[in-house]
C-alpha cells in the first residue's frame, strides 16, 4: 500500500489488519486491529490524527482527514461506507455511516446510530444513541430499533470476515479471457441488503 511518513510520523497498521494496497496513508493514521480499509481509501493524517478502533471499516474511496490537532475517529466496530466523507468527527462505537455520506468537523455520531447514504451532517452535529440521522443536512428522523441495529452489526461482522480472507486469500493477477466452464461462487452469506426507513 502507498504508505507515507510525514513530519516523522509515520502510519501504524495493525498486523490483523487489511489494507488495501491502492489505499494510501499518510502521516498520523492508526488502523487498529481486524479492520478493513478498501480500495483507493485516502487517509490523510497530515493535519490531524485519523484513528480507526478494532473490527471497523473503510470502504472504496473513503476519504479522511481533519484541521491542525484534529482527531477523526471511527470507534469499535465503526462502519463507513463507499464514497464517504469523514473530516475531524468521530463516529461512535458500532455505528454506521451510508454510502456517500459527508461528516464534518466536531460532529459526533453516538453508538449504534446510522447516518443514511448522502445525507449532509453539519459540523458540531451530535445526536443520542441509536438514532438514524437522515438529509441534507442531516437531522435526527427517529431512534432505530434494536432489530435494525443487529442487521448493521451483521454486515461489519461480514466485513470483519473479509479483512481475515484478504490477508490470506486475495492476490493480484491477470485477467481470464473468458469464464470456466464451471466458474466456482464466492462464499454465500447471511447477510442481505435492507432498507432503513
Amino acid at each position: 500500500m502507498p504508505c507515507y511518513r510525514y513530519a516523522g510520523v509515520t502510519p501504524v497498521v495493525h498486523p490483523t489488519a487489511y489494507v488495501h494496497p491502492t489505499a494510501v496513508l499518510i502521516g498520523d493514521v492508526i488502523v487498529g486491529p481486524g479492520c478493513y480499509v478498501g480500495p483507493l481509501a485516502s487517509l490523510r493524517g497530515d493535519f490531524g490524527r485519523i484513528v480507526l478502533e478494532e473490527g471497523a471499516n473503510l470502504q472504496d474511496t473513503c476519504v479522511i482527514h481533519g484541521f491542525p490537532e484534529s482527531v477523526t475517529r471511527i470507534a469499535r466496530n465503526g462502519h463507513v461506507g463507499h464514497g464517504a466523507v469523514l473530516h475531524g468527527c468521530q463516529i461512535g462505537e458500532d455505528a454506521m455511516v451510508g454510502m456517500n455520506a459527508v461528516v464534518m468537523d466536531e460532529a459526533q455520531i453516538a453508538p449504534r446510530s446510522i447516518v443514511a447514504a448522502c445525507a449532509f451532517v453539519k459540523a458540531g452535529f451530535a445526536c443520542e444513541e441509536q438514532s438514524l440521522v437522515m438529509g441534507a443536512p442531516a437531522r435526527v428522523a427517529r431512534q432505530l430499533s434494536d432489530k435494525e441495529v443487529a442487521w448493521k452489526q451483521a454486515g461489519t461482522r461480514e466485513y470483519q470476515v473479509l479483512a481475515e480472507r484478504c490477508l490470506t486469500q486475495l492476490e493480484e493477477c491477470a485477467p481470464l479471457a473468458e469464464p470456466e466452464a464451471e466458474r466456482p461462487r464466492l462464499p454465500l452469506s447471511e447477510v442481505k441488503p435492507k432498507g432503513v426507513s
